[in-house]
């Protein structure tokens, strides 16, 4: 997994009726764009994540992108 600043994180609902979150990666800790990484929640909470296989990267700006 790998990801840049101002992408989104994608954390998937681990239990039934568990919400999917979605996360802005304010901080890259990892070398190359690997994790951990520091997010910001919309109810602007932060923390540092090191995400399983339940959770996506969307890139924001793909490095393939004009």
């Amino acid at each position: 997994m790998r990801a840049s600043m101002g992408d989104q994180l994608l954390l998937h609902g681990r239990i039934v009726g568990q919400q999917d979150r979605v996360a802005e990666i304010v901080e890259v800790l990892g070398a190359d764009g690997t994790p951990p990484y520091r997010v910001r929640f919309p109810d602007g909470h932060e923390a540092l994540v090191s995400p399983g296989p339940d959770s996506v990267v969307r890139h924001v700006n793909p490095p393939d992108a004009p």
